[in-house]
């Protein structure tokens, strides 16, 4: 009996000592390498739920005391300028992005990148601007767009992990309106109402043709999609149908909802989006985060095999991916976003340049700086006001790389020139919304250009801006 306990004991002893050495190389193992691929999950859905709502509150924090120390985010519209459509909903005017403490926008303007850099006075709100919570990224969408589509459909896009960050008053009206080409006696031709599944038909039968209507079907029409699909790996309390392409593009234009590039690894290097608009499609011809696609059919069709699922095929498999046919699907959706057009300008000739007998003395003294000092037509030529190229503006010369809620600010690297047909209709602006106002847009191309405009002329190229 004695000997049948010492042999328990020392079996016991020699277990706690295994359990010991797997402990121990295991703590002693590395990281796991970087990977291209979606992690896979390794939880039980509610677990999940319980953690990442518990976490929410802890990131939404920390995305907004960012945003406090990078702007002003005061609700200043601008007197009698409003974005297009019957809402009015007023721009917001003024220098948004803070300066470091000591120095001034015309101090700042007379240093050399070099200089800037060393002394660290680049402006925080001029910084690549992560997203609200750029370790899990994903889509996220405004309130007030999550609340119609509701309302509408009983389709529901909250996340139970994270909400969106900016205020409304910086964000594009909703719903925008939508204006065709082939049809520009109509005006608004969404009737002040956000397009959905529920009321295409109604709204565009008899106004477009058999292919268009049934494209528009299919871009109001709801697939999975990352972060919203019926699988276990979702940010959805609930299984969800998933997104549409206007859930983001919303009436062809945008509501603000934002992003993650899917081209670029590792996850802190991603560039948060800014949805751009559809609208003046048919006179751009790159299209993509990184411009890899060289019509709108070739964005249309690998939209949602790839951005949908962050850029990775094995995991839009899983989820569902809702792969277009590209003879009839994809050509007929191409063909309704073609007809999206800009919103009037009534102030521009036909070849998008100012009427001297209808602009202001201030505008024309803009356009006059667009095309000459500032610099702007190089890359934003009349009349749509973009060349089709990509360009690096070398941002990095002004500060060193450093890590900013997940998100390596290193480079920006090529980015497209958009349109900028009505801009004051698409805050915020760049290609991660980092800029809040066209006056933000005017600082920092001064900045990064070497300028050396003085106040008036800054205020007289936004007045030129609102115009066109």
């Amino acid at each position: 009996m004695k000997h049948t306990k010492r042999v328990w004991v020392l079996l016991g002893i020699s277990a706690l000592a295994g359990v010991g050495l797997w402990l121990a190389a295991t703590s002693a193992q590395p990281e796991k390498p970087p990977t291209s691929y979606t992690p896979v999950i390794e939880d039980k859905l509610e677990n999940v739920i319980a953690r990442m709502t518990a976490e929410k509150p802890a990131i939404a924090k920390r995305q907004q005391d960012l945003l406090a120390e990078r702007y002003d985010l005061s609700n200043t519209p601008a007197k009698g300028v409003t974005m297009s459509g019957a809402t009015k909903k007023a721009i917001q005017e003024g220098v948004r992005v803070k300066l470091p403490a000591g120095v001034t926008w015309e101090a700042l303007a007379k240093m050399s990148p070099e200089e800037i850099r060393t002394k660290g006075t680049w402006p925080k709100g001029f910084l690549p601007l992560p997203h609200p919570n750029h370790p899990e990224g994903g889509m996220v969408f405004p309130k007030f767009h999550i609340d119609e589509i509701n309302k509408q459909e009983a389709r529901d896009l909250t996340r139970f992990d994270l909400d969106h960050d900016f205020p409304d008053h910086f964000l594009p009206v909703f719903p925008p309106p939508m204006f065709l080409t082939t049809r520009l006696d109509l005006g608004d031709v969404s009737k002040g109402q956000l397009v959905t599944i529920a009321n295409y038909y109604e709204l565009f039968n008899g106004i477009l043709n058999p292919k268009q209507l049934e494209g528009l079907r299919l871009l109001v029409t709801p697939f999975p999609q990352q972060q919203f699909n019926p699988t276990a790996d979702r940010r959805t309390t609930k299984a969800s149908r998933g997104v549409t392409c206007f859930d983001c593009h919303v009436n062809g234009h945008a509501n603000g909802a934002t992003h993650l590039v899917g081209d670029i690894r590792p996850q802190q290097f991603r560039h948060r989006l800014d949805t751009p608009s559809l609208r003046g499609v048919n006179v751009q011809r790159l299209f993509g985060s990184q411009r890899a696609l060289k019509t709108i059919e070739d964005f249309t069709e690998f939209e949602q095999r790839a951005a949908y699922f962050d850029g990775d095929h094995l995991t839009a498999a899983k989820k569902g991916v809702n792969v277009l046919e590209r003879g009839s699907q994809v050509h007929f959706m191409a063909e309704f976003e073609e007809l999206l057009d800009f919103p009037p300008a009534p102030k521009l000739d036909v070849f998008g340049k100012l009427d001297p007998k209808k602009a202001s003395p201030a505008e024309l003294r803009g356009e006059k700086l667009f095309l000459g000092k500032g610099r702007c037509a190089e890359c934003h030529p009349a009349p749509f006001y973009t060349d089709n190229m990509m360009h690096n503006l070398q941002t990095e010369r002004f500060f060193a790389p450093q890590m900013v809620n997940g998100r390596m600010a290193a480079v920006d690297g090529p980015i497209k020139t958009f349109a900028l047909r009505g801009v004051k209709d698409s805050p915020p602006y760049m290609h991660d919304g980092r800029l809040l106002t066209l006056e933000d847009t005017v600082e920092f191309f001064n900045l990064v250009l070497e300028l050396q405009l003085t106040k008036e002329e800054k205020a007289d190229l936004v007045a030129f801006m609102r115009a066109l």
